[in-house]
């Protein structure tokens, strides 16, 4: 009992040294107020916190905070993982055009309904492709393997899931 009182006592102390400190590094103002307003309310918790425990009261807070599993909308999840395919799409768009190849379109089929998106395949389409000056290859098999490679390490699917058209 006597460890815990003197603990509090130390704690208690503690709040109040850092929340000194911190008001003299603070200049005066507005943010200052609201920072002493804060500590304030720490050490007024600091304070209450224990007694509970000192006067043997059991407090269920079970019913103040609902600890019941929240559950994710079907909708947000769906809009989510869409989300995150349309910035895979437009990444490895981009990674494919600072090679030095342009009018390649990336489609990615997956499930979006499951809680985590499960990429099936991707098809890269390059029936329009230009091939600008700094482009590495200009052979078309080459190109498929270098572009194959930049689908790979962007979206991390296997290479036998990698489709093209063109």
């Amino acid at each position: 009992m006597l460890t815990t009182i003197s603990s509090w006592i130390i704690s208690i102390a503690g709040v109040i040294c850092i929340s000194v400190i911190v008001e003299l590094i603070l200049p005066n103002g507005q943010m200052n107020r609201y920072i002493k307003g804060i500590f304030a309310f720490i050490i007024i918790l600091v304070i209450i916190m224990p007694l509970p425990k000192l006067l043997n009261l059991k407090i269920d807070l079970s019913n103040v905070f609902n600890t019941q599993e929240i559950t994710l909308q079907d909708e947000y999840l769906e809009q989510l993982n869409l989300n995150k395919l349309m910035m895979l799409k437009e990444e490895t768009e981009k990674d494919i055009e600072k090679t030095g190849y342009s009018n390649v379109v990336v489609s990615i089929n997956a499930d979006i309904f499951a809680k985590k998106v499960e990429i099936k395949s991707v098809y890269v389409d390059i029936s329009q492709i230009v091939i600008n000056e700094k482009a590495p290859h200009k052979d078309i098999l080459n190109i498929r393997k270098l572009l194959a490679a930049i689908v790979k390490n962007n979206i991390g699917i296997e290479e036998g899931k990698i489709y093209f058209d063109g």
